[in-house]
């Protein structure tokens, strides 16, 4: 049983998306868009495919090159709100959305993974008109990277620009905070943090200053960036960052995930069984050390101190050999292991071998692609969401609104006298560069980016918040 609440705000008009590519991503983002009541076209080469996908879901499928002016016809561009091209190719998803913003000026978002393309993002998605490029192995090791300056977190979500940091934890027997109440906490430590959420029993609560903690609660708050670690403190969980990883696998992920921790002076050791792969990253990560070997074997991993390593990060692209790793890790050693998995098949399996931190680069991806989703479908314009992250698999959902003059219903009015949905917080506003951690008395204001924690569904305006 979970405490997920499937309630959608007001109706608004469905967006008519074309989905160009049928894999992990763009099953995901099939899902969750029709899931929010959007008109889908899925196009993708795979007669199969898209046969199972149109019985699966109410949508229209189309089977051809998405990149094809005729395909793109028979699939609606002419009426499309936005296109969203996620094959394996970078370069069909970029020609997909150059034809589209050719052919009919809608929005397209476009997968590029390759890292020499992705250092150049900005300037193709200036040059090519896009509304956004998603890398899901970047955005993964990013997330891999947050996790690891705080090891003993389970989930680490930077917000308002990065000033800000929503955390989530697992309280432990010895945490100091086991038996006290939220109220009581925040009267004896007086941290500039709030609760958010609290998952116990696969139950989601929306926290309130009566809440008992409890030894194995997942425990979710907000925080400034500043003070995160003394935060964690008062928890009873240690914040300091590794100084060493060992990743199994040198696909892209581990490029990225690599340039990051060197980047912050973190020592890299990578084992990879592809010897030529091996020489691109030796030549390309001068800093790291390069394994020539199969990062499966139980001998290799010993004699490359698995047992002494501060972090250790499974990257193979196999998940089964991933939690299979990640679970030799925990018993052999102390580090902090972060599992990536690319499937969200045997949920309650998964949950049940406790693998701590687990990041999932398609729901990374599907995130940021529902936020501007959902802002386009609120409005013309595609900036009202500045950021949306999903917490307990995907039960609870952390949005950060930027507020315009549309939101004059509520700005200027103190926040507790606000008609509010039941299950939902607003625990930080982010004023004119500095982080405000609201009461009652505090207002919301025009030029603010205000950040909602709900378990309803949905949400793409600010005013959504309301009863």
């Amino acid at each position: 049983m979970f405490g997920f609440r499937n309630s959608t705000p007001k109706t608004k008009p469905p967006l008519k998306c074309i989905i160009v590519g049928c894999g992990k991503v763009g099953q995901a983002l099939v899902d969750v868009l029709c899931s929010e009541g959007n008109d889908i076209t899925l196009v993708d080469q795979d007669a199969s495919v898209v046969e199972e996908m149109t019985g699966l879901y109410d949508i229209m499928g189309i089977v051809g090159n998405g990149a094809s002016f005729q395909v793109q016809q028979d699939a609606g561009i002419h009426k499309a709100d936005l296109l969203i091209a996620v094959t394996e190719s970078d370069e069909l998803n970029l020609l997909c959305c150059t034809v589209a913003k050719q052919v009919w000026n809608c929005a397209t978002i476009a997968r590029v993974r390759t890292p020499d393309y992705s250092a150049e993002s900005n300037f193709l998605r200036d040059r090519l008109g896009l509304a956004m490029i998603i890398n899901p192995e970047q955005s993964a090791a990013m997330e891999i990277a947050h996790l690891l300056s705080m090891p003993g977190a389970l989930e680490v979500t930077p917000f308002a620009h990065g000033q800000a940091r929503l955390i989530r934890v697992k309280l432990s027997a010895g945490s100091p905070i086991i038996g006290m109440t939220v109220a009581e906490y925040n009267q004896q430590y007086k941290d500039p943090m709030l609760f958010c959420a609290i998952e116990r029993n696969n139950i989601v609560h929306i926290a309130n200053g009566d809440f008992l903690f409890r030894e194995n609660d997942i425990v979710a708050f907000v925080c400034s960036f500043a003070q995160s670690k003394i935060c964690l403190s008062h928890i009873g969980i240690e914040s300091g960052a590794v100084k060493n990883c060992l990743i199994v696998g040198g696909g892209k992920c581990s490029f990225y995930l690599s340039k990051l921790l060197l980047a912050d002076h973190i020592a890299v050791k990578i084992i990879e069984q592809n010897r030529a792969r091996c020489e691109f990253l030796s030549e390309e990560l001068s800093d790291a050390i390069i394994i020539h070997g199969d990062g499966t074997d139980e001998s290799l991993l010993h004699e490359e101190e698995l047992s002494s390593t501060e972090a250790f990060v499974p990257l193979t692209g196999i998940d089964e050999e991933n939690i299979i790793l990640t679970l030799n890790a925990k018993q052999v050693s102390t580090a902090k292991v972060v599992t990536k998995i690319d499937r969200f098949s045997f949920k309650s399996v998964l949950r049940s071998l406790d693998l701590g931190s687990v990041v999932y680069p398609r729901y990374l991806t599907a995130e940021a692609i529902i936020a501007y989703a959902r802002a386009r479908r609120a409005s013309l314009e595609s900036n009202k969401i500045e950021t949306l992250t999903q917490l307990y698999e995907q039960q609870v959902e952390c949005i950060e609104f930027n507020i315009d003059e549309s939101s004059a219903s509520i700005t200027g009015k103190p926040i507790r006298t606000l008609h509010l949905k039941p299950d939902l917080m607003i625990p930080l506003i982010s004023r004119h560069g500095k982080v405000l951690f609201p009461l009652g008395s505090d207002t919301i204001e025009v030029g603010d980016s205000v950040m909602v924690v709900t378990t309803h569904k949905g949400f793409s305006d600010i005013l959504d918040i309301l009863a």
